[in-house]
């Protein structure tokens, strides 16, 4: 039994001092005795027997909400977690299989699957709903799904509060606000016509934005084309309002993530289907640039199931949950050494990126930058990789590194989120704290505190090694969420979302993609500014 750690922290219990197992374990025979005693009861007055009260036993664990390695642990432990339970809806299973299948009933991607869909799930995971419970968390930990979050995309942004409405503003030129017009918007402003639907997830690229519901549905509008590139000539029509994507109809989606000259989505059953891209087979399949239907990722991952997808400039990253553990996948272009593999070359395949094993380091966030590539470990270590200019690897250089990379800078930090952009990194921490290197341009990196006495030298100035942006530290908001423009030839922008679902901008905002008000003609922030939109 796979007793890897889900996304979801365990159980604190309070008032009860660390000791060192070998302090608080008894003798073998006498600890044989006792859990024979607790768990199945004999003469003994006052004690608990658990065998005469499953269903409490039951109740407790899932109100709890246990995560998968706890509950892999009791089976370990004590016969009586691990024998059959005799209980609906499986009288074969565990009491802590039925406490896992309890917990991936509450999950809003589970409960609309049909029994048949539920068990090729489970068998697609490993056999087990511990698997299976697993998996969902960990979907949940990395994407926010169903809740709040904020796109930075190139020149305009997307907003989705935790009831799923969704405001766009910023530059319209191709109709990517969704409100049936081509007029820029400099202030956030609710999709009207999405009312009744509940989004969950977004993705923005160039001129182009698509939308996921809670019912896997995925509405696109902007530029019609999926393969589109930053000044390609495909995808002359425009969509001004979301139309739902035809072609995936009978795909239930729960995430999407827009590329350079391709567009990826991720199925709730954990696979990998591209749009376009497809010319020269790098993604492993033949299709013209236009291609409108959406292709299976073929190869390693065909039968893993994948979490998280990440996609930047000509690349896609996949974080998969098997029951060995955590790992990350990568496919496409190689320049820069931005696959991870120890070389530049293409990858028409998804190949496992070995290093992360080498490391001892289990994934559990990716971040795809248009040329660099980042990563945030169970334990909270951050590894990044690719083409290094302006300092975006946070190694103190520009060189590139072709395998991923422990960022040591930041080894007093235990981070919990990381993003990345066109040569930019951000990474949270588990106390909200924000840092950030890369390229300073635009001011999107967020330290503007020395530029007020200097000018805007500082402003802009790259930075090598990972910085705390004490400007968002003065906001006294614990941030959980950073986005930042990820694509080439556009001025970027930065997000900050905080715990309570306020959202700060900062950084390029001539299109109005800040949703702030332009001062004395700026056309860009250097401290974060509150945007007027409640995303609680």
């Amino acid at each position: 039994m796979d007793a890897t750690r889900s996304g979801t922290s365990s159980i604190q219990y309070h008032n009860i001092t660390d000791q060192p197992i070998t302090a608080i374990v008894a003798p073998p025979v006498s600890t044989f005795q006792r859990n024979q005693r607790h768990c199945f009861g004999d003469s003994t007055p006052g004690e608990f027997p658990l065998a005469a009260n499953p269903s409490i036993v039951l109740h407790v664990l899932t109100a709890c909400n246990l995560d998968p390695q706890d509950l892999a642990k009791l089976e370990a432990t004590c016969y009586f977690f691990r024998q059959r339970a005799n209980f609906a809806p499986d009288y074969e299973l565990s009491i802590s299989e039925l406490a896992a299948l309890d917990m991936c009933q509450r999950r809003a991607i589970f409960k609309p699957m049909t029994p048949e869909e539920r068990q090729d799930l489970k068998q697609r995971c490993g056999g087990s709903w511990k698997l299976v419970l697993r998996f969902l968390l960990a979907g949940e930990a990395c994407c926010r799904r169903e809740k709040s979050q904020a796109i930075a995309g190139p020149c305009h942004s997307i907003a989705v509060t935790s009831t799923g409405a969704v405001y766009s503003f910023g530059s319209n030129s191709s109709g990517q606000l969704g409100h049936g017009t081509t007029e820029e918007e400099w202030r956030p402003r609710q999709i009207r016509s999405l009312q009744g639907i509940r989004i969950i997830q977004a993705a923005a690229g160039p001129g182009r934005t698509m939308l996921i519901s809670d019912a896997g549905q995925v509405y696109a509008f902007g530029k019609d084309s999926f393969g589109e590139s930053e000044y390609g000539v495909q995808g002359t029509k425009l969509v001004t309002t979301p139309q739902l994507v035809e072609s995936l109809k009978n795909v239930f989606v729960v995430q999407a993530a827009i590329g350079n000259f391709f567009t990826a989505v991720l199925s709730r059953e954990g696979r990998v289907y591209t749009f376009s891209w497809g010319s020269d087979g790098i993604l492993g399949h033949q299709t013209e640039p236009n291609d409108v239907e959406p292709h299976p990722l073929l190869g390693a991952i065909e039968n893993i199931p994948v979490v998280q997808i990440a996609a930047g400039y000509c690349y896609l990253l996949a974080l998969a949950c098997q029951p060995c553990g955590m790992s990350v996948y990568s496919v496409g272009c190689g320049l820069g050494g931005k696959l991870g593999h120890g070389s530049r070359t293409d990858e028409k395949y998804p190949r496992l990126i070995e290093q992360f094993r080498l490391l001892n380091l289990q994934p559990v966030v990716v971040a795809a930058g248009a040329w660099h590539a980042a990563v945030v470990g169970r334990d909270g270590r951050v590894c990044t990789w690719g083409w290094g200019r302006y300092g975006c690897l946070g190694h103190g250089n520009e060189e590139c590194e072709s395998v991923p990379k422990v960022v040591e800078a930041l080894s007093h930090v235990k981070a919990v989120h990381v993003a990345t952009g066109d040569y930019t990194t951000f990474v949270v921490s588990d106390e909200g704290d924000v840092y950030s290197f890369g390229c300073g341009e635009s001011a999107s990196l967020g330290h503007n505190n020395a530029a007020a006495a200097d000018g805007q030298g500082n402003r802009h100035a790259n930075v090598l090694s990972p910085e705390l942006v004490t400007s968002l530290k003065e906001v006294n908001e614990r941030v959980v969420q950073i986005s930042l423009t990820n694509c080439v030839y556009w001025n970027a922008h930065t997000f900050a979302l905080t715990e309570s679902g306020k959202l700060y901008a900062f950084g390029a905002g001539d299109k109005g993609q800040l949703g702030v008000e332009r001062m004395n003609n700026q056309t860009e922030r250097g401290n974060p500014e509150r945007v007027e939109i409640d995303l609680s």
